[in-house]
């Protein structure tokens, strides 16, 4: 997301993880808006071939839990998933959880907070295995660098929007 960041990245005998933390000179609204905002993510984000948002159910406790369908086109692979997206807009917290698709599992979450001196600290974080066992190895041979295309897709969209 911007210079200052740590990254994490596990990968190997557990499944891939990736946890980022970044200060972007944008407001934290405008970053959870951005990533709120998953109709849009095939007009920024790579690999995706289209989104849907099937349900949007506003909660008692001020959330809204938002059940969407992505296209992830890479290649000869094209795969639709479906993700309960939870969305906390209060506390600037957007948690995704996998559905259904090629995934056993995908958990994603983001956190944006003030930055000391103004701006916005963004914390990201995901994990996931796939069903198939070639294309978890596939996965993993290209995991960091497609979680660096994906995190400067982000990066970039916010310097169009906002900068």
């Amino acid at each position: 997301m911007t210079k200052r960041g740590t990254v994490h990245v596990k990968t190997g005998a557990a499944m891939p993880s990736h946890s980022e933390s970044r200060t972007m000179p944008y407001t934290p609204q405008q970053m959870y808006d951005l990533v709120a905002d998953v109709e849009r993510y095939p007009e920024f984000l790579p690999w995706t071939a289209a989104a849907r948002i099937r349900k949007v159910t506003p909660k008692p406790d001020g959330s809204e839990v938002m059940e969407a369908d992505l296209v992830i086109s890479f290649k000869v692979f094209r795969e639709r998933f479906g993700s309960r997206v939870v969305l906390w807009p209060q506390e600037r917290v957007i948690e995704t959880e996998y559905l259904h698709g090629p995934f056993k599992y995908m958990r994603s979450n983001w956190r944006f907070e003030e930055a000391e001196g103004g701006g916005c600290k963004v914390h990201f974080d995901v994990d996931f295995e796939m069903k198939n066992r070639i294309l978890q190895s596939a996965a993993e041979l290209f995991f960091f660098e497609a979680m660096k295309r994906v995190v400067k897709a982000f990066e970039a969209r916010a310097a169009e929007l906002y900068g």
